[in-house]
């Protein structure tokens, strides 16, 4: 029997990378899936490749309005929600030391990624309750974990993220809802390939990787866990999936 039968999913930055490989991995497994994407022809193209019922909706998770009237549709087509992957997120070369980089990029990422799981969690948390219970995955990263230098402004969003999680499932487990992270390390999407490309720091990052680089592949198979039953007595925790860098 697939491991998210009859299970409804909604997640975030599904266009491309991580949100793609899971979506469909989602979707494999049994779950409607809904894509949500800010960029609507690559959310289309990711609906596409899942199939099983997939439908693709935009939104804008740092648009409150945007991200209610997105949950609200997939919940009106499916029927219900029981997994929240608040997936969209993501730095960009413009971090760096607190010190030094631009105010705007803390702002930036702070909206995307902390905002917008603040946000994904406000208006799906009480879906999935009303469904019965669930699982809401988060993103945080490894850096949640450990300490690098140059990305101050992202591992204040991520850390951000890592403390949400735990107090979000004390808060809802009452209402079955389970609450976990998932703190990748470097993954080998497009836009991760673009960021390693001559930075010395990230370089030395991912030579650390006990296990090889990670793949979007690997991220998906451990969300599927998380969302599954087989997870069911898991809440709170944040899963690094990071080849051991955070070991090593």
């Amino acid at each position: 029997m697939p491991r998210l039968a009859d299970k409804i999913a909604f997640i975030t930055g599904a266009g491309t990378g991580i949100g793609r490989a899971t979506a469909i991995l989602f979707a494999r497994e049994g779950a409607r899936v809904a894509v949500a994407e800010i960029n609507a022809a690559a959310g289309e193209e990711t609906a596409h490749l899942a199939g099983n019922g997939a439908i693709a909706i935009a939104a804008d998770v740092t648009d409150a309005d945007s991200l209610r009237a997105a949950i609200a549709r997939a919940v009106g087509h499916f029927g219900g929600l029981h997994i929240l992957h608040n997936n969209a997120g993501g730095s960009t070369p413009q971090d760096g030391s607190v010190v030094e980089a631009p105010t705007e990029e803390f702002w930036r990422v702070i909206k995307l990624d902390l905002f917008g799981t603040v946000l994904g969690c406000r208006f799906g948390i009480p879906e999935i309750a009303r469904s019965g219970g669930g699982a809401v995955i988060n993103m945080a990263s490894n850096l949640a974990l450990m300490g690098i230098a140059g990305r101050d402004f992202y591992t204040a969003a991520k850390g951000g993220i890592a403390a949400l999680t735990r107090s979000l499932a004390v808060e809802f487990a009452p209402q079955g809802v389970r609450v976990n992270a998932l703190a990748p390390s470097a993954t080998l999407t497009d836009r991760v390939k673009q960021l390693l490309a001559g930075n010395a720091a990230l370089d030395r990052l991912a030579q650390s990787h006990l296990m090889g680089m990670i793949e979007p592949e690997d991220i998906a198979n451990a969300a599927l866990f998380l969302a599954s039953d087989e997870s069911r007595k898991i809440t709170g925790q944040v899963l690094p999936v990071d080849s051991g860098v955070t070991i090593s």
